[in-house]
């Protein structure tokens, strides 16, 4: 598969603190990367510098064969790149329903167009919340009306910073199906979560962050053979 994200040698940091050492990333048309790593690593951050969030001071971000190093935020949505946060960060004064419409984007030509009526089908909870607020909705709910805010941009990559951070099992195997969907349907995806077994059933390849640099990089097959690497770098 080619490369839909390509990240080659990133350096960022905050200030005069470097984060980043020298990060590559690799995400393929149609495929699947696990950014694995504890708190603290850097895998916010380089969510941050792909998504212009963040100014790289080193090495390259290409997306569908475009320099964006350097790219404004705004450019990098443009270009395909749907983001779902660390912490949702929905629009809590606003609707289920005014949260997805706000960020709906035009259909991109060869993809299936996400809607309403797919993301309430993904979703069928928020589809019984459209009228509800932002703040009145729970944990979980409001990482579905996240994910489908990013669907709602009709991205050719979704990135979910800890996908299922702080939320109740029930709710977490929800969110993993939706993904598991996204997956079929041919979506590429980002994800950084800390459930590194259920990671390995949907990845096709993994990436592990430590103190800003890549530490292992490989297939989760690779990643379960090798018990070093998830004693040293994963465990809490």
């Amino acid at each position: 598969m080619s490369a839909l994200l390509d990240v080659a040698g990133l350096h960022a940091g905050y200030g005069g603190t470097q984060v980043l050492f020298g990060v590559d990333l690799c995400v393929p048309e149609g495929g699947v990367l696990a950014l694995l790593g504890r708190n603290g690593m850097g895998k916010t951050t380089t969510v941050r510098a792909v998504m212009g969030l963040l100014p790289a001071s080193g090495g390259t971000i290409r997306f569908a064969g475009a320099d964006m190093a350097g790219a404004p935020a705004h450019r990098v949505a443009r270009a395909g790149i749907g983001l779902v946060p660390e912490g949702r960060q929905v629009f809590p004064t606003l609707t289920v329903e005014e949260n997805l419409i706000a960020t709906a984007a035009s259909p991109r030509q060869g993809l299936s167009p996400w809607t309403l009526e797919r993301v309430f089908g993904l979703f069928p909870r928020l589809a019984e919340r459209r009228r509800h607020y932002g703040n009145r909705l729970s944990g979980g709910e409001q990482q579905m009306l996240a994910i489908g805010r990013a669907l709602m941009t009709n991205p050719r990559l979704v990135i979910l910073d800890e996908a299922t951070e702080g939320l109740a099992p029930l709710v977490r195997a929800d969110i993993w199906q939706a993904v598991r969907t996204l997956r079929a349907d041919g979506l590429s995806l980002l994800i950084i979560d800390k459930h590194v077994d259920i990671l390995a059933t949907l990845a096709d390849q993994v990436a592990v962050l430590e103190k800003g640099r890549v530490v292992f990089s490989g297939t989760p097959s690779q990643l379960a053979a090798d018990p070093h690497v998830r004693a040293r770098y994963l465990s809490v």
